[in-house]
């Protein structure tokens, strides 16, 4: 495990030099252009929800279940790609993701039955996880402490794109086409990202730093994961952000389309509104972690987001101030999501640098996993209101209890203890 400054960011690797600005950008611009591909697959897809259900003969339940599988196809995927990166390097394994990725979208495209389309999405989620656990250790393989959680939070500025732009290029094709064609558009993107990684991303994990061995090995790797009582909490913590968010993400089409009547458009704008808040509180947080241990900014982003959480419910269960009050209270709450994964990232990333594949793996999984798991929670509960900001609250609130339970950041002085 490494060392870490007193402040609890997580000492620079011996003989590694600081990036240069224009450098950084160029990581962060590729990298990031990699880690939105499974947020595409969701956001220009959300849009079509309704006509999917609709045109497969199925629930809205059902319907959120393409969503939902596809969450837990990527935590799947990324607990078996992420070894793959540490023993084949990042590249390979990469390239294979999303040439599957490309492969899975044209089956989508042509599917005419629910069940099957559930299955797909679940194999999409498992290939197309590639491409964010490879990023996600490349960035462990180039940066470290601090400087790594302000690039993952540069990358959420990337990243943020696809829930501010993705909706409105769903909602332009099913107005000209229909919700299949959003499926040949994805593949056509990843397309154009296996040219990016054949020709312009080089190989981050030279042979010499590579594991060794087969599954026995995989499986200690994990095994001193799961061992490491502070990793496991902060990996837990990104992936119960994620569960605030895509509870957000399946309810919404219901909650606005259905229940106020939106029209795609004004949908797809009020997503870009809220991805908007998304990006702009990562970029704080890029600037303040120069100054600030990620652990403090962590644990008081939390603690900010399940009050606002509070204050979505009670504007929920009592229609306070309307459709407007609403969107207020769900732009706060999804404003602090960006301070808090990649703060809890990078604190989880410096433990075990030696196995960083397997790290980002774990973090990856846990995310998709637990997002997959919480936001169909939304759909059993009626997709209204309530239940979408319910489920959002309890995320948020089984977050804050993990920090404070499995790590000293709330105790006295515990922000000063290595975590």
């Amino acid at each position: 495990m490494p060392s870490e400054a007193p402040s609890g960011v997580p000492s620079a690797t011996p003989g590694r030099r600081a990036p240069s600005p224009r450098s950084a950008l160029k990581w962060v611009i590729m990298l990031g252009a990699l880690a939105c591909l499974p947020a595409l697959t969701v956001d220009m897809y959300l849009p079509a929800l309704p006509q999917v259900a609709a045109d497969l003969g199925g629930s809205d339940a059902l319907a959120q279940l393409t969503v939902s599988c596809m969450l837990v196809g990527g935590a799947l995927g990324q607990l078996v790609i992420g070894p793959l990166t540490d023993r084949f390097g990042r590249r390979l394994p990469l390239m294979i993701g999303i040439g599957m990725h490309v492969l899975v979208s044209l089956a989508c495209a042509v599917v005419d039955d629910m069940y099957m389309l559930i299955g797909l999405r679940l194999v999409q989620g498992f290939f197309n996880s590639a491409a964010s656990v490879a990023a996600m250790a490349t960035v462990r393989d180039r940066f470290v402490g601090a400087e790594a959680a302000r690039i993952l939070s540069r990358l959420m500025l990337v990243i943020g794109v696809a829930p501010m732009l993705a909706p409105s290029l769903g909602s332009i094709v099913l107005e000209a086409f229909a919700w299949r064609w959003i499926f040949v558009v994805l593949a056509l993107i990843g397309a154009a990202l296996a040219v990016i990684v054949f020709f312009v991303m080089p190989e981050t994990n030279p042979v010499a730093r590579r594991t060794t061995g087969g599954a026995s090995s995989v499986l200690r790797g994990y095994r001193t994961l799961l061992r490491d009582r502070h990793f496991m909490a902060l990996a837990l913590i990104p992936g119960l952000g994620m569960g605030v968010v895509m509870s957000y993400v399946v309810g919404s089409p219901f909650v606005f389309q259905q229940g106020y009547g939106l029209t795609h458009g004004q949908f797809s704008l009020l997503f870009a509104v809220n991805g908007l808040g998304l990006v702009l509180s990562a970029q704080v947080n890029a600037s303040l972690v120069r100054r600030v241990a990620p652990i403090r900014l962590l644990r008081s982003a939390l603690v900010a987001q399940v009050v606002m959480s509070v204050l979505l419910v009670v504007v929920a269960v009592t229609q306070l101030g309307g459709l407007i009050g609403l969107l207020v209270a769900l732009w706060l709450v999804l404003a602090f999501q960006g301070l808090i994964p990649a703060n809890a990232s990078a604190l989880a990333l410096s433990r075990h640098g030696e196995i960083a594949g397997t790290s980002a793996a774990m973090i990856g999984a846990v995310q998709s996993l637990l997002a997959g798991l919480v936001s169909p929670i939304v759909g059993l509960l009626g997709s209204d209101t309530v239940a979408m900001s319910s489920v959002m609250l309890g995320a948020g609130v089984t977050a804050f209890v993990v920090l404070a339970s499995a790590t000293p950041a709330y105790r006295k002085g515990g922000w000063h203890t290595p975590i």
